[in-house]
């Protein structure tokens, strides 16, 4: 027996990234622009760096609060209250090391080894691996690429319930389409969640990279009422540029709270306090960077798809939030080989939808957060790829 044939099933059967699979194949290449990830390309600012480089030449390098150190938690209260107009206490929050082991933890909490939950596809394809992970069966529906945008059938979301589904994965607005849930599309899924007694996963950390009428996308907490089954899970990769700090949350009723303390025990016991404190930073100091980030992100997606879309051979929608192109290109059938095909004759880096589960097969994507004068570059260099098909 092999190495590999003597591990658990469970862990050989986890598949590889097929976005990881493109930037592998074109890391460290001279002139490339890299747009296959979820990242702009703005390093963490000064002041959350500081603020943890402070607290490690201040010693703050000991085990510390399970559920993230008190003066985050605080922050975390005060940040949605500001964005949110939500009178959340502290002790809804706790830290997690990254929003990925957020969504991984929310996932074992909720499900059991035979149990389902249900996903909206097209989507990021790490859920569908931390729910087969948990030894629940992920469930995908697919929300329809019809008249110009992304539209979710609430009647085939209901049709994917059985008596084994235990909870629904909600991402608005969406990685990677852009799909941005109104307030009546929130309610109607809140009303199914209670109908059937389900928990709702809410990954709502492209809150604030919202295109449309607001400050923000609607949220679950604009509809919920406190007794409603609703776990949100989040990062502070996007929105402070803090991608590889690796530090997150979960914003879960303060009745579970000693069940996420422990299961933050049993897989990171914890994120280090000086990280913690750059995350206190963040939210304390980092309104304006936020904002400047999403003016970016703005500026990026008008100039890619403005450009791509007139070339008559690119199908995609302007999306309403988050921070991605999710493009159709005339004559593209398999989109990992054109991934790996435009990075070779463009050097431009995108992500193949077939990454991203049922109904993304023929669509890459492109993180268009990055500098505007890199998104007018990439967008001359997509567009003379795609006229040349």
């Amino acid at each position: 027996m092999s190495f590999v044939e003597s591990l658990s099933r469970r862990a050989v059967s986890a598949p590889e990234s097929g976005i990881v699979e493109i930037i592998n194949y074109a890391r460290g290449r001279d002139n490339l622009l890299p747009l296959w990830a979820g990242e702009g390309d703005l390093a963490t600012p000064d002041f959350i760096s500081r603020a943890a480089s402070q607290a490690l030449l201040d010693g703050e390098t000991f085990y510390t609060w399970q559920r993230g150190i008190p003066e985050l938690r605080q922050a975390l209260s005060a940040y949605y209250q500001r964005h949110f107009s939500a009178d959340l206490s502290p002790e809804h929050f706790y830290v997690t090391g990254s929003g990925m082991q957020a969504i991984a933890l929310a996932v074992q909490a909720m499900t059991e080894p035979g149990d389902e939950m249900i996903y909206l596809s097209p989507c990021w394809p790490n859920i569908v691996s931390a729910i087969d992970l948990a030894g629940a069966r992920s469930v995908g529906v697919e929300i329809d690429y019809r008249d110009g945008g992304w539209h979710l059938d609430m009647g085939k979301l209901e049709r994917a319930i059985t008596p084994k589904t235990r909870a629904l994965f909600i991402n608005t607005p969406s990685n990677p389409t852009g799909w941005t849930a109104g307030l009546d599309d929130l309610k109607a899924i809140l009303t199914l969640a209670r109908k059937h007694g389900l928990w709702i996963l809410a990954d709502e950390i492209y809150a604030l990279y919202h295109y449309g009428q607001g400050l923000r996308a609607a949220s679950f907490l604009d509809v919920m009422e406190p007794e409603d089954r609703v776990i949100f899970a989040n990062s502070f990769s996007k929105n402070w540029s803090m991608t590889g700090w690796r530090v997150g949350w979960l914003v879960a009723p303060p009745q579970i709270g000693q069940v996420i303390e422990n299961l933050i025990q049993y897989a990171t016991s914890g994120v280090a306090q000086f990280m913690q404190r750059g995350a206190v930073a963040a939210l304390n100091q980092g309104d304006d960077f936020v904002r400047q980030n999403i003016a970016r992100a703005r500026a990026g997606r008008d100039i890619l798809l403005d450009a791509l879309i007139a070339t008559n051979r690119v199908r995609s929608v302007k999306p309403d939030g988050a921070l991605y192109g999710f493009l159709q290109i005339d004559g593209v059938t398999d989109s990992r080989l054109a991934a790996l095909d435009i990075v070779d004759k463009t050097g431009v880096g995108l992500a193949p939808g077939s990454a991203f589960s049922a109904g993304g097969e023929h669509f890459l994507r492109a993180c268009f957060l990055r500098d505007p004068a890199q998104m007018q570059d990439a967008a001359e260099r997509l567009s003379r790829y795609v006229k040349a098909l």
